[in-house]
């Protein structure tokens, strides 16, 4: 049953408000599915008047405008629900929490009548209603106590990152039982659980399941805008059924663009099914870039042409499983137009026949035409790594031998003191490899880049696998493939170490230097 009045409350509320952001001062004119979505949730009740709905669940691509719509939902309750209301933000972290905080906070901020009543706490991150001793609060899964938890709104933002189930179980088991109408509203992307076991993926299917009719719980409303996973993911028409807000939110000249790099890269076409369509895809295991690209910037240089020139070293250390492989990256400079690369890896002798069968490529003959080294006995030996680099800064101008920390020690320890001194370390994380990732394919893709003809690094530039976040950064995963990627490892920490270390004179002088 409809109840017209309290479907129309909310609504009316929340258009009285003014919008944040890029669209900060405009009236907040709530769009139709946002219109449809708040008098279902609010005005379907029961028999006896009260609302039928205790959960909601609205899933929806990023940039649609959910975070002002929690907000706006917050004020709501924070403002026209009886006294002693406890309405909660809830989020992985506390910087996700904060966000429907920041952005109620920015609509009190337009509105003096709002001021009047509401008080802000910044440094608590609470607003609290003056006169009905209300308040908002924002909570995370970093930082929780049950302690004095009696909600009567819970509102979840982004559900699909939170690490476990405990501040979901926290804040829906038995808490708001006191309480006469109490609500939890998920508003939330779809996530990255290739293990389906997050309770981002469980509250998912429960809704998916409502939504098709396997189940039926009538104190469950859901909702879910995706493109469907057999649509047609270039065909605009799908972008507008997974995009309610799209020409109003969003450009449809940018979805277009990233439609258009989706094409030519199947991590950019992971994300864009992911950010834009709303789709569940394993992106914690993503193929990087097209092996064409290796082959269209493969060089006709030899070493030779390179001896003394100025150039960057980056380090990938193994003991037994993988390859260990040093490369050699060359910036412009008199006699390099563009950038260079090459690398040298390295492998135990002894259990080289074992690696092959294993990974199914022919290390003996790729070290008979020295595309790979063998070392002595079964494991690297470090002293061999050693002796390698110090005969490399014979031939070439290396400024920095940039990698991970993992056993670097030990190798600086056997290095002469001019080469330790130039050894620094990487951080094999995001925020650490993110950078180099990011412009190592931007001069693949601009052809500003090219190395010499490696069979070997071939096949390691092909078993590229990705990690991603939802900030569309990327890092090489060693663990979800069997096979070797250290030489593109190695590359990608020369190609960090000169972002940080290349002077301003180089191609970045147009657009900055990045950081680590």
């Amino acid at each position: 049953m409809i109840d017209k009045l309290r479907a129309a409350e909310p609504v009316n509320f929340i258009n009285l408000l003014r919008h944040t952001g890029d669209f900060y001062g405009q009236p907040f004119k709530l769009q139709p599915w946002q219109k449809d979505a708040l008098r279902e949730i609010y005005g379907t009740v029961k028999g006896n008047g009260l609302r039928q709905y205790k959960y909601a669940y609205l899933e929806i691509p990023k940039k649609n405008g959910k975070t002002e719509l929690a907000a706006g939902i917050g004020l709501y309750h924070l403002t026209c629900d009886a006294p002693g209301g406890q309405i909660y933000c809830c989020a992985a972290d506390r910087e996700q929490a904060s966000l429907v905080y920041l952005a109620a906070k920015s609509m009190i901020e337009q509105e003096p009548e709002l001021e009047k009543i509401l008080k802000v706490t910044d440094s608590k991150k609470e607003i609290h209603n003056r006169k009905t001793k209300s308040f908002l609060k924002v909570l995370s899964a970093e930082a929780y106590s049950k302690h004095g938890i009696n909600p009567t709104v819970v509102i979840f933002d982004e559900l699909h990152c939170q690490p476990n189930r405990g501040l979901w179980d926290t804040m829906t088991f038995g808490t708001g039982s006191a309480r006469k109408e109490p609500l939890i509203i998920v508003i939330t992307t779809a996530g990255d659980d290739p293990d389906q076991k997050s309770i981002g993926w469980e509250i998912h299917s429960y809704a998916k399941d409502i939504i098709e009719g396997a189940v039926v719980d009538p104190i469950w409303y859901a909702k879910i805008y995706s493109a469907p996973d057999d649509s047609d993911i270039f065909d605009e028409s799908t972008w507008y059924t997974a995009n309610p807000s799209l020409g109003i939110s969003i450009n449809i000249d940018t979805l277009r663009e990233e439609a258009n790099s989706a094409k030519n890269s199947p991590a950019v076409e992971k994300l864009f099914r992911w950010l834009r369509l709303n789709q569940w895809v394993q992106l914690k295991k993503l193929g990087w870039l097209p092996i064409t690209l290796w082959d269209e910037t493969e060089g006709k240089w030899t070493r030779e042409s390179l001896r003394g020139k100025k150039c960057y070293g980056g380090i990938d250390l193994s003991t037994r499983t993988d390859l260990t492989a040093i490369a050699l990256l060359f910036p412009p400079q008199p006699g390099v137009e563009n950038w260079m690369f090459f690398f040298d890896a390295f492998v135990p002798e002894s259990n080289m026949p074992v690696r092959a069968k294993r990974d199914h490529v022919d290390y003996e003959t790729w070290a008979k035409n020295k595309y790979l080294i063998a070392t002595p006995g079964d494991v690297v030996d470090y002293r061999a790594i050693a002796n390698h680099i110090e005969q490399l800064e014979r031939v070439y101008d290396v400024q920095y031998y940039c990698g991970d920390a993992w056993h670097l020690e030990v190798l600086k320890q056997m290095c002469s003191d001019t080469v330790q001194r130039k050894i620094i370390e990487i951080a094999q994380t995001m925020a650490g490899m993110a950078p180099g990732m990011a412009e190592f394919e931007r001069l693949v893709r601009g052809k500003k880049i090219t190395h010499e003809r490696n069979p070997l690094g071939r096949w390691a530039f092909g078993n590229v696998i990705v990690a991603t976040d939802g900030n569309e950064n990327i890092k090489p995963m060693k663990n979800r493939s069997i096979e070797r990627i250290d030489p593109i490892v190695a590359l990608i920490n020369a190609v960090a170490g000169a972002i940080k270390l290349e002077p301003k004179r180089s191609v970045y002088e147009t657009r900055g230097i990045l950081s680590l």
